[in-house]
């Protein structure tokens, strides 16, 4: 990502306007951004950080899913590693919105992604996000949703994806074993995932990442990481 593009610069000035609380401000950085994007990666860009933002949980899921749809107009390497984040917040969304089983779709989407998240501590909080979020979503009804942004193409299959969970068991036994958990539980994700030390214990138990704390505003997770020039946050 440029860091150079008007889009980006803008989005980093809404964020550090964030860390110095004042939301306002971060909103109208945020809506300037958007109103020059000059593409649909710009576009995307700008509405990534827009959804963040939103007080009402619909306006969240249709800035979400406007990031989305530009994501998927770009089509390519620019692009791909936003797509696990993209679908993680979708899920978010839908679980605010109090629809559990389109949510559930949509963290089995960011699971088939899961590979294409970058790595370091982002790439391994987008994996920790789309495994509570397919526990949590687990007992929804099994409607079967397309397989793209939109639905009705196709059916994605219902079991829990093995590979992904298993990366994530032995990423949270590596937290665990370094209290990795609790240091990070005290960072700016904290407010998303709940107390460190209970994925832990539930992971002890075999229960995998138990259940994650809702964020205020349901954003969901960064769609960008420090190293892509613009800052990692949650979008809460």
């Amino acid at each position: 990502m440029d860091p150079e593009l008007p889009v980006v610069r803008l989005c980093v000035e809404g964020m550090q306007a964030e860390a110095e609380g004042d939301g306002e401000a971060a909103l109208g950085l945020f809506q300037r951004a958007w109103d020059i994007a000059a593409d649909d990666y710009e576009a995307c860009i700008a509405a990534h950080y827009l959804a963040r933002h939103q007080t009402l949980p619909d306006e969240t899921l249709r800035w979400n899913q406007e990031c989305l749809t530009r994501a998927d107009r770009v089509g390519d390497e620019r692009v791909q590693g936003f797509y696990p984040s993209l679908y993680v917040n979708m899920g978010l969304a839908y679980r605010q919105l109090g629809q559990p089983e389109l949510a559930h779709v949509y963290f089995r989407r960011a699971a088939e992604r899961a590979g294409d998240a970058p790595g370091g501590q982002y790439g391994d909080w987008s994996r920790f996000a789309i495994a509570e979020g397919l526990r949590g979503t687990a007992s929804a009804p099994s409607e079967q949703v397309g397989t793209g942004s939109e639905t009705g193409e196709g059916a994605l299959p219902w079991a829990l994806d093995a590979v992904v969970d298993g990366r994530v068991r032995g990423l949270l036994a590596r937290w665990c074993a370094r209290a990795d958990l609790k240091a990070l539980g005290r960072g700016p994700h904290a407010a998303a995932y709940g107390p460190a030390h209970g994925a832990c214990g539930a992971l002890a138990a075999g229960g995998g990442t138990g259940r994650a704390g809702q964020r205020a505003r349901g954003g969901g997770a960064a769609l960008m990481s420090r190293g892509a020039g613009v800052g990692e946050r949650g979008n809460g």
